[in-house]
């Protein structure tokens, strides 16, 4: 399955890129993918393919287009430096609002049956967390977010289920990260924390050698269960 880039809107009335892939059925639920600081390489596209795959309609936003378009960066030194200089110069209230008019153009194509939920990684994983608290999106998931804790005091206007994955040896998020999300979340029924052991940071990702395969195959599994019960499980005729 190949996707496409489209144009998207943005609130202060530019456009910007993303990556859509639509679902073999034509149309399904949406899910917006947040990008890494690696920019939407090919392996947030085949992450968007993946879920195309399993019936959404999946749209990932170029983040990075207010100061560098295009960006495709490679899971090596250079690629990390780069990255890392980009996402220092983001103005991360105006890239979730670039989130908030991704979601907006997304419900309003003819692939996406109106509802959608936010799955962001390492960046995209804070910037979903952020996305819960400022829009209206119906579901997020959140991987190995750094700098969530930075943000805590906005977990009370998380109106919608969401859930957290981390890696129990990601040094650069250690346990007590995790304790202060359970904490800010605490007695929320819909706010899921999880823990992989022998995960480190972007254990999801096939490009990274900290890949684990069963911690992204269950981490997966876990937001498919999240998407079927807040967006519904598409259609896959």
């Amino acid at each position: 399955m190949s996707g496409k880039m489209v144009s998207i809107n943005s609130s202060d009335q530019r456009k910007f890129d993303g990556y859509l892939a639509a679902p073999k059925s034509g149309k399904g639920p949406g899910v917006v993918i947040i990008q890494e600081i690696f920019g939407v390489n090919d392996h947030i596209r085949e992450v968007v393919d993946e879920y195309a795959r399993d019936g959404y309609a999946a749209l990932a936003p170029d983040l990075f287009w207010r100061i560098e378009p295009g960006v495709k960066l490679a899971y090596d030194a250079e690629g990390m430096q780069k990255g890392r200089g980009i996402a220092t110069k983001l103005d991360m209230n105006l890239a979730v609002k670039d989130i908030e008019s991704t979601i907006k153009s997304l419900r309003a194509m003819p692939e996406c049956n109106g509802k959608v939920a936010v799955i962001g990684y390492c960046f995209g994983g804070l910037m979903a967390y952020l996305t819960a608290a400022r829009t209206d999106v119906s579901a997020a998931s959140c991987y190995y977010g750094g700098r969530i804790d930075a943000f805590l005091g906005e977990a009370g206007s998380v109106k919608c289920p969401i859930q957290f994955h981390f890696g129990a040896e990601d040094h650069a998020i250690p346990a007590e990260v995790w304790d202060k999300v359970r904490g800010a979340f605490a007695g929320r029924k819909d706010a899921e924390v999880f823990v992989y052991e022998g995960a480190q940071h972007g254990f999801n990702c096939s490009k990274r050698p900290s890949f684990h395969t069963e911690a992204s195959k269950l981490a997966r599994s876990r937001t498919i269960e999240l998407l079927h019960r807040t967006i519904g499980a598409p259609n896959q005729a």
